[in-house]
């Protein structure tokens, strides 16, 4: 699980990165958002998840 948090959270950031320096690529901007968005609760909520077992 955790290895699929990281690579969204590395996708999310590339597409932050290309969206941000290409303005014709303007929605990549949001999809990276609302990856790093779901990658961070993913990572949050994985580590609550753990902390009862």
């Amino acid at each position: 699980m955790n290895g699929l948090l990281a690579i969204v959270g590395i996708i999310a950031i590339v597409l932050l990165l290309v969206g941000g320096f290409n303005s014709a690529l303007n929605f990549l901007l949001w999809v990276g958002i609302i990856l790093l968005i779901l990658a961070v609760l993913g990572w949050v909520f994985g580590r609550s998840r753990g902390s009862r077992i």
